[in-house]
Order: C-alpha cells, then structure tokens, then sequence
C-alpha cells in the first residue's frame, strides 16, 4: 500500500516521536516523498514557490525520521520525526503555537511554546570560537590551554555548584549550574562531541525509563 498522489499533492503531519506534539502541517508530492524515504530527513514541496524543499535546509533544523503512517484513504501521511531545532520558522517549538479563544474567536501566543534554543545558540557560538579565534575571547583562552584547563574548569564548577545547593541559595545554584553547563559544551566542542549526540543519548535512556534494574552504578537507565 502506497500514498495516492493521483489527486496531486498529499497533506503531511509532523509530530514529534519523543513528546507527541504536532509539529507542523507541510505537503508532499511523489517525488518530496521519495527523497524522504532516501535520506531519511523530510522532504516537502512548496505550493507558494512550486518547488521541492528539505527542511532545515536553510536553518540547521532538520528533521530525522523515525516512521511514517499512511491514512485509511491513502491521501495523508504522519511522519514521526526526532527534531534538531524548532518546526517553526519563528523560533516556536511547533508551529501550532497560536490559540484561539472558541468564545471569541480571538487567538493568543500559548505559554512554553518556544523551542528551548539556548542550548543550541550556545553550543554553536562555542564551535564558531573553535574555528575562529576572536580577540579577548574566554571560550578561545580555554580551548588554546587544552583539555587539562577545560577539564580543570568543569571539575571547579561541578563542585561550585554543590557549593551553592549547601548553601541553599537558589540565584547562586543557578549561576554555577549555567557556569557548569557552559564549560562543559567547550570540553564537548572541544573533543568533538556535538549536543544532538547527548540529546540521543538522553532520549535512548528516557525511552527505557521503567526498565531500571535497580541501583546498580553500570546501569545506565531512568
């Protein structure tokens, strides 16, 4: 059983695999949908510039596929997809972020409908500093020192931090949990680990969470 594009182009529905939440809405035409199966990234066409486009092309925020589902009538697809950056243009998590008001009609911007991005912008600024040095920059001072500087810097941090949850002061907590994070992407940039690959990681543990075997330190499950 196949998608019937004899009526022409076929709606698409994008949802995350992970949270469930509807992405995006886009079309496909036989040829978007073959190049889809191929590389396994999605692949829609543009009824406004009539041409094929691969999302994240343009924006870094592309889109793996995990599975595809076809409708009763052969004429709509649900592609389930893991994410590498928001669906929206706009910066938005998905783009179904505007709710209406069924009283009124009215829409209003839902709450949490951004993407959480600042992990990416950061990670990325750090990479950039990786090829490109930039006068007075701290990310360049660490990576020109070496992974004994970084390294030295994540362990000061991580132990800053139980530091200020001793101490019970929660602005502190989260100024040495951001110091923390951010030392800990420039040693990750920095021996060539990318984020999407920790994001795996989390998502493969997550998927097995209830499976625990007990306390045991060699599991590595939630």
């Amino acid at each position: 059983m196949k998608p019937d594009f004899s009526k022409g182009l076929i709606p698409t529905i994008v949802v995350d695999d992970q949270s469930n939440e509807v992405l995006m809405l886009a079309y496909m035409n036989e040829e978007s949908y073959q190049k889809t199966l191929e590389t396994k990234q999605t692949w829609f066409y543009s009824r406004s510039r009539q041409e094929l486009w691969n999302k994240g092309a343009t924006s870094g925020n592309y889109q793996t596929v995990e599975s595809i589902q076809l409708d009763c009538d052969q004429d709509t697809l649900l592609v389930r997809i893991t994410p590498h950056g928001p669906a929206c243009h706009t910066g938005n998590n998905s783009c179904f972020h505007t709710g209406v008001n069924i009283e009124t009609g009215d829409g209003f911007l839902l709450e949490n409908s951004f993407s959480s991005t600042i992990f990416e912008e950061v990670m990325t600024e750090i990479e950039q500093r990786k090829v490109k040095e930039v006068e007075k920059s701290y990310t360049n001072y660490l990576f020109q020192k070496g992974i004994d500087k970084i390294g030295k810097k994540v362990i000061e941090e991580a132990g800053e931090v139980v530091i200020a949850a001793k101490n019970k002061d929660k602005q502190e907590i989260v100024n040495e949990v951001s110091d923390l994070i951010y030392h800990s992407f420039v040693l990750m940039a920095d021996q060539d680990v990318s984020l999407d690959e920790v994001k795996q990681e989390l998502r493969n543990r997550f998927s097995k969470k209830g499976n625990s075997k007990g306390d045991r330190p060699e599991v590595k499950e939630w």
